[in-house]
């Protein structure tokens, strides 16, 4: 805060002594000024008149610092000379320098000389030392300090808006607001306009005077009729309020903590009487609810007990929670007390007579136990009363269950449905009536356990005893009946069991043979209408060989399903002649003579309609095998060709002799005489076209597939062509590089021994081998970039040692000859690569050196200049790919010929 105090002060007293006042603000900060020194002086008898002239002999000025400041000063020079003056000034100044005001340009002979402006800043840096420098609001001071104790001040106050101390208080409103804040009977702020400045700013500056003892320093026409106020004539007359109303709020902060202290003590002594009368209350509940609690009157009914138990439920989860809460709160509040009073330094609480804590606490022990003890006795008393209940339910739902299990049983066992029905039936009726035995030899138990309750209950006294005793009895009379009426059926279903199981045992007789005859010949038609597909005549001639065999097989079954149908006439001729009611048909099968007789006709007229269809088959077959040995004669001819002029032309390729045109013209010849050979194998496809129309998939007589004879003949003319196309491209290479006819012969001839499997192509090791066999030695580099190939003599010494490349020299020979990595060279790959190395070739430098004798020797090339230079396409294709040239040193239209010369040769892009 010191620091920002220093400057602040030193901005302030950065006082402009080159340019005179505005003289509207000069004339207010005359009257300000005049106003506030006078203030001050008038405590020591005296005033100032005419602010430059009255300090100009400085026994005034040092009057005023000794008031303003409390100090005393120097003793002034009573003399009249100008040097008296001169030093009582000084006086002055040194003081006010002493206090940390830094002087700038304010000398004390200005002051004795009457300057206005100079007097005037000299007052200006005395009221900001000790008027204005030691305001200090929230961290802030001075002026900052100031102005944000006038926003805080005036900030409930509509239409003021306080940012500086200039134009914000020209409507008045400000002054009337700070007046109002503190002293709200002196302004009535309410009816203060906004549009009448002069009302507002006289009625201020009147009240202040009259009752804040804060002189006039200002005119309101003054200010109004300034476009900007004087912001020091503000500030200084804004500090008297600050300073007036300082003691003010000395005063309400020491009212603020009496309030404090006061409300402190009444919200204490407020928890004591609410403590007292919740304690009161607690313990009241607790002696009225204990009473009920041991209250142990029985009741008649397990209901009304239940009743009582209700209750108690209701007082656990109604009544008591908020007591219990009550006494949370109650413990709560008086630990929340104690902390109050030892915290504010007041004496512990000491609650009346029986309301201590522990007093409530010793009264909800007892309450707790006397709860306990009432619900232990209602629930033994609901068990009692229960017992007696589930005896009674029990009695009642036995005999209801037994009194529905017997609901039915005599019609059942009246009724004469075995009289109509099959054997099968009848049996099941039997085993549906052995199953009634054991269910009612189940249910003598329930009826003995609804006969013992019944006598418990009777010994127990139960109120309902009369009406158990009769259900009771109409049980046991009814069990014997049922017993009688079970015995009876039983005989009658046994005797007509035995009526019936002769015609059943025919029944089972006919289902017997029935049931595999009828599979038969279900078998039989699915195997006659089976679709078949063949693909020889030997699987016709076995499906054939089946069919005479099946038919063989028919005299047997005919036989049988006469048998069949005999047995079921059997069956008739007993029924008749016993007057029996046969009911539905066979229990055993769902198959009737009829069914047998119908399907048996069926497949009789499917066996001629098989044989045409085998006999059919048979021909087409018989077609399809003559169309394979044809294929196959055709397509073994074809294949043999193939191959021999597959040897053939590998042979040729290696032992080819004479001029490389000489070779050229003898393998196209060659290619002619293969192409003659092209009708045989259109041939051929015409026969394998025929095939695959008539669905032919394979041939036992020939090992060739259309498929691959495709493969070979397209392999042998690819051969021919690669073959033709090696020999053209040594040419080439011979006339490009200047290879000799003895040189290509001694590489083909390397290449030829190294090629062991006649591939056309060398594996790494092989190529490696190849390139010692001619010399060459990549570890003398000189010889190997000057193109020559080494002495014969000093070839011999190498293979005879067995000298080996480098490695790193190798794989970089393979990444020129192999750039896919497949790992094998071809014959042309090694040719280029010999023919490369052997002869003179040309080189990104040397084409760059060409194009800069065409520049004239500068480092670019003109469009113009390639034009003349050059035949009309290359310049074009040139002037089309060369970039713009961007050195240093170029001209308009300049082209890069170094850039385009690199990438000719694959070192850039172009």
């Amino acid at each position: 805060k010191d620091n920002y105090r220093k400057t602040y002060m030193e901005q302030e007293n950065d006082w402009d002594r080159d340019l005179l006042l505005d003289p509207a603000w000069e004339k207010q900060q005359r009257k300000t000024f005049t106003a506030w020194c006078n203030s001050h002086l008038r405590k020591a008898g005296t005033q100032i008149e005419n602010i430059e002239e009255d300090f100009r002999d400085g026994l005034k000025l040092m009057l005023l610092l000794e008031v303003i400041s409390g100090e005393r000063l120097a003793k002034p020079e009573r003399g009249k000379m100008r040097v008296h003056k001169i030093n009582n000034v000084n006086k002055a100044l040194d003081f006010i320098a002493s206090k940390g005001v830094k002087l700038v340009s304010i000398g004390a002979e200005e002051i004795v000389d009457g300057n206005a402006k100079m007097t005037l800043g000299m007052i200006w840096t005395i009221i900001l030392r000790f008027a204005i420098q030691d305001i200090s609001v929230e961290e802030t001071s001075a002026k900052e300090g100031l102005l944000l104790w006038c926003q805080r001040k005036t900030a409930p106050y509509k239409n003021v808006n306080v940012q500086n101390f200039h134009i914000s208080w020209k409507d008045g409103l400000a002054f009337n607001a700070l007046i109002h804040r503190h002293r709200p009977d002196l302004i009535d702020y309410d009816s203060l306009r906004k549009d009448d400045p002069v009302h507002n700013l006289n009625n201020a500056f009147e009240v202040a005077e009259k009752h804040l003892d804060i002189p006039k320093m200002l005119d309101a026409e003054d200010i109004v009729n300034t476009a900007r106020p004087d912001e020091k004539a503000i500030m200084t007359y804004v500090s008297s309020f600050y300073h007036a109303f300082s003691g003010a709020q000395k005063a309400e902060t020491a009212a603020n903590r009496i309030c404090k202290v006061l409300a402190v003590n009444q919200e204490n002594e407020q928890m004591m009487e609410d403590y007292e009368k919740l304690a009161s209350e607690l313990l009241e509940w607790i002696r009225r609810t204990i009473p009920w609690l041991e209250n142990r009157t029985q009741e008649k009914t397990v209901n009304e007990m239940q009743a009582k138990q209700e209750d108690f439920r209701d007082y656990r989860c109604v009544h008591k929670p908020p007591k219990v809460q009550e006494k949370c709160q109650l413990e709560i509040s008086f630990n929340t007390l104690q902390t109050k009073l030892r915290l504010s330094n007041r004496p512990a609480f000491m609650p009346s007579e029986g309301r201590m804590v522990s007093d409530i606490n010793g009264a909800w022990h007892t309450l707790e136990g006397a709860e306990k003890g009432y619900e232990e006795w209602i629930l033994s008393e609901i068990r009692r009363l229960e017992r007696l209940e589930h005896l009674a339910e029990k009695f009642h739902q036995k005999a209801a269950i037994h009194q529905s299990w017997t609901d039915g049983k005599e019609a059942m066992l009246t009724q004469k449905d075995y009289e109509t029905s099959t054997l099968s039936e009848v049996k099941a009726l039997l085993r549906k009536h052995e199953a009634f035995e054991s269910d009612l030899a189940a249910h003598q138990d329930r009826v003995e356990q609804i006969a013992a309750i019944a006598q418990e209950l009777n010994e127990l006294d139960y109120y309902d005893s009369a009406s158990v005793n009769a259900c009771c009895q109409k049980i046991c009379d009814q069990w014997d009946v049922l017993g009688a009426l079970t015995q009876s059926r039983k005989e009658s279903l046994e005797r007509t069991e035995k009526q019936l199981e002769s015609i059943d045992e025919l029944y089972l007789e006919y289902a017997k043979r029935a049931a595999p005859f009828n599979n038969w010949m279900e078998g039989a038609m699915e195997d006659l209408q089976d679709m078949f597909i063949v693909h020889n005549i030997e699987e016709i001639q076995g499906l054939i060989t089946a069919h005479e065999q099946f038919k063989s097989t028919l005299s047997e079954a005919n036989k049988e399903r006469e048998a069949i149908q005999a047995i079921q006439a059997e069956v008739q001729k007993i029924a008749q002649s016993n007057g029996i009611k046969l009911s539905g048909g066979n229990p055993y099968t769902t198959i009737t003579p009829e069914s047998i007789d119908s399907k048996w006709e069926k497949a009789m007229a499917m066996v001629p309609q098989r044989d045409a269809a085998l006999q059919e088959e048979l021909n087409k077959q018989n077609s399809n095998d003559s169309l394979r040995a044809t294929f196959a004669t055709q397509a073994n001819t074809v294949g043999a060709y193939i191959q021999a002029k597959m040897e053939e032309i590998g042979r040729i390729s290696i032992e080819m002799n004479g001029t490389l045109e000489d070779q050229l013209t003898s393998l196209k010849d060659y290619q002619k005489n293969i192409m003659s050979y092209m009708p045989e194998i259109n041939k051929l496809e015409g026969y394998h076209q025929l095939i695959q129309e008539a669905l032919i998939f394979d041939n036992q007589y020939t090992a060739y597939t259309m498929e691959h004879l495709r493969v070979g003949w397209e392999q042998l003319l690819t051969t021919i062509a690669r073959t033709i196309n090696e020999v053209e491209n040594q040419i080439l290479t011979r006339d490009a590089k200047g290879i000799s006819q003895e040189q290509l012969y001694e590489y083909r001839a390397s290449f030829n021994h190294f090629d062991k499997d006649h591939s056309g192509a060398l594996m790494a090791e092989e190529f490696k081998a190849c390139l010692i066999s001619l010399g060459y030695d990549v570890e003398n580099d000189k010889q190997k970039r000057s193109g020559q190939m080494v002495s014969d003599d000093f070839r011999a010494l190498l293979i005879s040692t067995g000298n080996s490349l480098g490695d790193g020299e190798f794989a970089r020979i393979m990444g020129i000859v192999d750039p896919n990595g497949s790992g094998a060279v071809t014959f042309q790959a090694f040719i280029d690569f010999m023919s490369r190395e052997t002869t003179d070739t040309d080189t990104a430098d040397q084409v760059i050196a060409s194009f800069k004798i065409l520049a004239g020797d500068k480092n670019f090339i003109t469009a113009e200049e390639l034009r003349r230079e050059l035949p009309p396409d290359q310049a074009e294709y040139c002037i089309a790919r060369m970039a713009p040239y961007t050195g240093p040193d170029g001209a308009p239209g300049a082209l890069d010929y170094m850039s385009f010369s690199t990438a000719l040769y694959g070192e850039s892009d172009l």
